[in-house]
């Protein structure tokens, strides 16, 4: 199929790499049920309501719209229902408690910190990077490298005793990664910390309807 699309061989491995099914407008389509159904890779849903991204990592299921629904007459089904579910489960509080701690021992300088699943076991572990530079308003560090079978599912900063906010730097840096993303701030407050918290896949910066930590109720 995809030899049919394009005769250059990098532009074919482009497009084999993230496909784009249009969804039938009645029956199944094998396709798009085998991708929902992988435990990595990602593709587009293209629908008379929209195109859906559909990513999956072994610890995230996504269906998201990229788009509002088509203007244009299209003889398609519909690309269906949004979905984001933590196949690896929410992260226990204990390690989120652990991560204001360090930040906390890090005051007067910002800190990182990254939560890591392993498939295998489904255990929860947490990681402190190597820090090339920290002050209290910059933080250049490095993001561990681990084994196969296990993922970087949360990556945290803090910004001391600042605002939590994502900043351009950060931006940039989540720009090509699909991970949940933290920002911890006002630590030398006596109600602090505060958080900001996104889903990054894709390219884009999906708004959390929860905290990915047990015990969290409320959008962040």
């Amino acid at each position: 199929m995809i030899s049919m699309l394009t005769d250059d061989p990098t532009a074919a491995a482009v497009l084999d790499a993230v496909p784009c099914y249009p969804v039938p407008p009645q029956g199944r389509s094998p396709a798009l049920e085998v991708l929902r159904a992988a435990e990595a890779g990602h593709g587009l849903a293209v629908g008379s309501d929209g195109v859906m991204l559909i990513l999956r990592r072994p610890w995230l299921a996504l269906d998201i719209p990229i788009t509002p629904p088509l203007t244009a007459y299209l003889p398609y089904g519909s690309i269906g229902s949004p979905k984001a579910e933590l196949r690896s489960g929410f992260i226990p509080q204990e390690i989120f408690d652990r991560i204001s701690a360090w930040f906390r021992t890090c005051l007067p300088n910002e800190a990182a910190a990254f939560v890591a699943w392993d498939e295998a076991t489904g255990a929860f572990s947490l990681l402190f990077p190597q820090i090339d530079e920290a002050t209290p308003s910059r933080l250049v560090y490095r993001t561990p490298v681990l084994p196969p079978g296990q993922h970087i599912i949360c990556d945290a900063h803090s910004h001391a005793a600042g605002p939590a906010f994502f900043s351009a730097t950060d931006d940039a840096d989540d720009a090509h990664a699909t991970k949940i993303a933290l920002v911890l701030g006002r630590f030398d407050q006596p109600d602090g910390p505060t958080m900001v918290s996104r889903l990054c896949a894709g390219g884009m910066f999906v708004p959390l309807p929860r905290g990915p930590f047990m015990g969290d109720r409320d959008a962040i």
